[in-house]
């Protein structure tokens, strides 16, 4: 079965910009896929004094190989619902560096 692809990644002043879903307190840390046009990521941290926010940069960086300073939480700091802004990446490079596909679950 094939799934509408709806998600999109921008290209933004100084690299690429994208929507995540987190889902914090998982078993362990991953991307699980896409989902209603986010990227759907685990992560095993608490959503408790940025905890999971601070493991989501880390992730993402390491994913996409590039330094924790060029990854931001531009928008949705205290939601499950994020916009990451990366620095000195294209969109075609993250698409590639994350190797996304549908998600078949919802969580």
């Amino acid at each position: 079965m094939t799934h509408k692809r709806d998600f999109n990644i921008t290209d933004a002043r100084s690299g690429a910009a994208f929507p995540v879903k987190v889902i914090t307190r998982a078993s362990r840390t991953e991307i699980a896929g896409l989902s209603e046009g986010f990227v759907k990521i685990r992560l095993t941290a608490a959503p408790v004094d940025g905890k999971a926010n601070a493991q989501l940069i880390e992730f993402l960086a390491d994913q996409l190989g590039v330094p924790k300073s060029a990854v931001e939480i531009v928008a949705g700091n205290e939601s499950s619902k994020k916009m990451i802004s990366v620095s000195g990446l294209t969109n075609a490079e993250v698409e590639a560096r994350l190797h996304l596909t549908e998600a078949t679950d919802d969580d």
